[in-house]
């Protein structure tokens, strides 16, 4: 019982903590601003495989309401074994650029091909302002215009951005759409904590599918430069780096305008190697906040799994494996509601309660195969 108030204490009050910094970070919409905006900004798009999305990602940016002479597209194309580039070029722009990787790295071994192919967008940018997002991304019609009012009205060095998952499709059967909603409440609820913690400058996590810094500061800190041995981090590494030397220039853009959609993992497999590709670089952060809280909920996880098979011979402590259950579903829930109404998922939440035990046990495992593992990504296995 001792141990289970010493973790779950602080995971309640992390929470809480969460919830309090969401609720305080404001709104932002752009309107009544003026729109003579002057920034130039490069979206960067580093593509692997993507021949299933990429026309429509392309063409929700060339959608955008932001003046066409002020923005351009570069799509680099890493080494993809389909038509992605093809279909990528199809677009006749003038601001649209499609890149090859392998025509500036032949076939040089990398630990991290999509830090290469956004590093040789940089260089090829014209842009004050680098913007990435991803292939399975589309982007709303007002994206880069409130970016870019929102840049030049804060000056900040380095924007995060929100990301949602797509809702699941009609046509969908029963589990594959209630893995996607399942989903969908695991990534809410990281945004949320994201949102909360930039806000707060207490730990700095982001998602390179909306991430938003100047081209400057990205050469000042060395690019990824140091963290080129990571596999993944091409957003949250870079992060800690701007960090360090402009640590009240980086913020939160709280905005419905900018929410970018993806799209989740079709697949189980392929949702537990997304998972443990993002775990892998959990041993690797220099902010010790993000560790401190990665152990903690690491650990709050472990106990409940450890009480639940304890559990099965004791059947007596069966009550506190239900405690422990029903306070994290209620803490995390209360957290999650504000959250769910800014992405106007609320929906989805019936599914929260039922889907815990899944999350306790992925969270785990996908906590235990990052740092001892290897996973599969894009075709390519990485230890």
């Amino acid at each position: 019982m001792l141990i289970s108030l010493a973790l779950s204490l602080p995971y309640f009050v992390l929470i809480i903590y969460y919830f309090l910094s969401w609720l305080k970070l404001p709104y932002y919409t752009g309107h009544g601003k003026s729109l003579k905006n002057s920034t130039f900004i490069t979206i960067i798009i580093a593509a692997r495989n993507e021949e299933k999305n990429i026309g429509n990602c392309i063409q929700s940016i060339i959608a955008q309401s932001y003046p066409e002479d002020l923005f351009e597209l570069i799509i680099i194309d890493d080494h993809s074994g389909d038509t992605t580039a093809s279909r990528a070029t199809s677009f006749i722009k003038d601001n649209l650029s499609v890149i090859k990787l392998q025509d500036f790295t032949g076939n040089e071994n990398l630990n991290s091909y999509k830090k290469k192919a956004i590093e040789l967008g940089i260089r090829q940018a014209k842009g004050t302002l680098i913007v990435t997002t991803d292939a399975d991304c589309i982007v709303p019609a007002g994206w880069l215009q409130t970016i870019a009012t929102f840049y030049e009205e804060t000056n900040a060095v380095f924007i995060v951005a929100p990301v949602v998952y797509n809702d699941p499709v009609n046509s969908d059967p029963l589990f594959t759409k209630l893995f996607k909603i399942f989903q969908s409440l695991d990534f809410m609820m990281l945004q949320g904590i994201t949102g909360a913690s930039v806000f707060k400058k207490f730990h700095g996590m982001c998602n390179g599918a909306n991430l938003v810094y100047e081209k400057q500061v990205f050469y000042e800190v060395g690019g990824f430069q140091g963290i080129d041995t990571i596999a993944s981090g091409d957003d949250m590494f870079l992060m800690h780096k701007i960090q360090k030397i402009y640590p009240h220039r980086i913020t939160y853009l709280k905005s419905p305008g900018v929410i970018v959609e993806t799209q989740p993992a079709e697949t189980l497999k392929d949702f537990m190697n997304q998972r443990i590709r993002w775990a892998s670089k959990a041993g690797k952060y220099s902010d010790r906040k993000i560790t401190a809280v990665l152990w903690l909920v690491y650990l709050y996880n472990a106990w409940i799994v450890f009480v639940g098979l304890y559990s099965f011979f004791y059947q007596n402590i069966l009550y506190l494996l239900f405690l422990l259950l029903l306070l994290k579903t209620l803490v995390e829930l209360f957290f999650l509601l504000p959250v769910a109404g800014f992405f106007k998922k609320q929906k989805l939440l019936w599914l929260f309660l039922p889907a815990q035990p899944f999350h306790i046990v992925y969270t785990l495992v996908a906590g235990w195969l990052g740092k001892f593992g290897a996973y599969t990504w894009k075709g390519r296995s990485v230890k």
